[in-house]
């Protein structure tokens, strides 16, 4: 888990829960990366209004009381709360609307109109305790003693 070339990735909430929660596994994106490899999952300080009252509707709300959030002020801000792999990056360009996948709330977690990217997530891994930590635009980073903590909480526990 200390990977020196370990990146953050910044996500506003709910997106970032979800994602920390294993309910959203491709991740939309405007633009594409050769990246491969651990994720830190940063959940932005900001929360937005209209990304709040998406937690009371549909599939947010759903996905959301599955993973143990009941209400939009559970959700964490301003901390990494999961670790996950980005395995591949695909143009969104073959999800279409008469693909049974759009059918699915993944689909409806995500912006696939034409000339966006998936990004495609794996082993996700919710963190016990979130850290807090600055995130950034883009993909960073993540600092050294960030990269520790994270390393701790991810090695195995004496019973």
């Amino acid at each position: 888990m200390s990977d020196p070339r370990m990146r953050g990735f910044t996500l506003t909430q709910p997106w970032a829960s979800l994602v920390a929660c294993g309910a959203k596994r491709i991740e939309t994106r405007s633009w594409s990366t050769t990246y491969r490899g651990l994720l830190a999952i940063h959940a932005a300080k900001g929360f937005p209004r209209d990304c709040r009252d998406l937690c009371r509707v549909g599939p947010f709300v759903r996905a959301l009381i599955k993973a143990g959030f009941n209400s939009e002020k559970d959700l964490p801000v301003g901390q990494i709360i999961a670790t996950v792999r980005l395995d591949d990056v695909r143009p969104t360009d073959p999800y279409d609307d008469d693909d049974a996948f759009c059918e699915t709330d993944e689909y409806a977690f995500g912006d696939y109109a034409p000339e966006r990217f998936a990004w495609c997530l794996s082993d996700v891994r919710l963190l016990s305790k979130p850290i807090a930590c600055r995130g950034a635009l883009g993909l960073w980073m993540v600092p050294h003693d960030v990269r520790l903590k994270l390393a701790v909480l991810d090695a195995p526990q004496e019973t």
